[in-house]
């Protein structure tokens, strides 16, 4: 394990010019052209066998090893978002009003330099690593489940994927054996009241004070109507009702998002919405529409395949300390890959030195530690060659 350590210790200067490289040219969710070109051009030039457009932009390569074994699959998203860049770096964005700005671009720079180290040991490799590069993890309904669909865990035993997190600090590794990532719905719910002239509202419905009512009534399902014993959040994060100062409009429109670590309180939230939703209007004598999409599922871990991937952490050089966390109620479509086959997913601590109070991700400011790309590295590397070993003979 050494050689490899010392394998991804020579090319990690590559792996920071690959992340600078792909965070100076970001591409949006589903619009990805330049990225998965780059990605696949550096696949084949390792020999690999490269599938592109898997579920639309998506790219998998493969790795045989010389000596049979099982199938070890390693996901990296790379698309980036509609933010524009204020970071002031060298390798800042020239794509106007797009970002790297959740650090995707670190994740398929980890994943290619784990490519090439792993390339450097085929001989030695006993099985096959599935590299997947993910298009459109920002937006739903994202790139994973399309990708599924097209065949990339076709044959797959296992799979590892890795988060860097800005807000996590350097050298520390946290997971989580069961949901670790809530599911990530939205709503939109559209009241349909009555316009009509300001200074006269006895002729009205008015459908902002309606909307309004609404978004308290909504509040309540979290505090009144969950276990408290349980994870639900309820945002209301846009309210539209436009016209002039001195009409009361006829319509108002929220939308917002939903998150759960359970099915059974997700299926309860959109059940519960809807009611409130009838109920409101019902007291107005208002019509509505409502709309809820159901998005990315929990993630949940396997217990088994994550206590593996940490018990190799703990060896990797620069993991000081390995940490199992409270959920987060953040989305994630890894989540599909696990709902196929068994696999583990974590974070990778990533927090800049020079920060007290890093920048949240997807802040125009965002930026991380790229000596944590290194640190992913080795514990997806260590954790694919030390699964092959102890699986082959099975």
């Amino acid at each position: 394990m050494e050689k490899l350590f010392s394998d991804l210790d020579a090319i990690y200067d590559e792996i920071v010019e690959i992340r600078r490289h792909l965070h100076k040219h970001p591409e949006l969710s589903f619009e990805e052209v330049e990225t998965p070109a780059y990605i696949a051009d550096f696949h084949q030039k390792l020999g690999h066998q490269v599938q592109t457009g898997v579920g639309g932009n998506g790219v998998v390569a493969y790795l045989k090893g010389e000596l049979d074994g099982p199938v070890v699959a390693l996901r990296a998203d790379f698309d980036a978002l509609p933010i524009q860049e204020e970071t002031g770096l060298d390798f800042q964005s020239v794509n106007d009003g797009v970002m790297h700005a959740c650090g995707h671009d670190g994740h398929t720079a980890t994943l290619l330099g784990v490519a090439k180290a792993l390339n450097q040991m085929k001989n030695n490799l006993k099985g096959t690593v599935v590299f997947i590069h993910q298009h459109a993890e920002e937006l739903p309904p994202g790139g994973a489940k399309s990708m599924i669909k097209d065949g990339c865990l076709k044959g797959v035993d296992v799979i590892f994927g890795t988060h860097l997190q800005a807000q996590t600090p350097l050298h520390e590794i946290n997971y989580r054996t069961d949901a670790l990532q809530a599911s990530a719905d939205a709503f939109e719910i559209i009241i349909k009241g009555k316009g009509g002239h300001g200074a006269m509202p006895q002729h009205t419905k008015d459908s902002i004070l309606i909307a309004s009512q609404l978004v308290d009534n909504l509040q309540q399902i979290v505090s009144r109507r969950v276990d408290p014993l349980d994870s639900a959040v309820l945002s209301v994060c846009s309210f539209e009702a436009k016209g002039p100062y001195n009409v009361i409009a006829n319509s108002a429109k929220l939308t917002g998002t939903v998150r759960t670590l359970n099915e059974e309180t997700r299926s309860f939230m959109e059940d519960e919405i809807k009611r409130i939703v009838e109920g409101t209007t019902h007291l107005s004598n208002s019509d509505f529409e409502y709309t809820y999409d159901k998005g990315y599922p929990v993630l949940v871990n396997h217990k088994e395949e994550t206590e593996f991937v940490m018990r190799m952490a703990e060896t990797v050089p620069g993991v000081d300390e390995i940490k199992e966390i409270d959920p987060i109620m953040g989305g994630e479509d890894y989540s599909y890959y696990l709902q196929e086959v068994k696999g583990t997913y974590f974070f990778t601590g990533a927090s800049p030195k020079n920060l007290v109070d890093p920048y949240p991700h997807h802040h125009p400011e965002f930026d991380i530690d790229e000596e944590a790309l290194l640190i992913a590295a080795k514990i997806l590397a260590k954790a694919t060659v030390e699964y092959m070993e102890t699986h082959s003979q099975r």
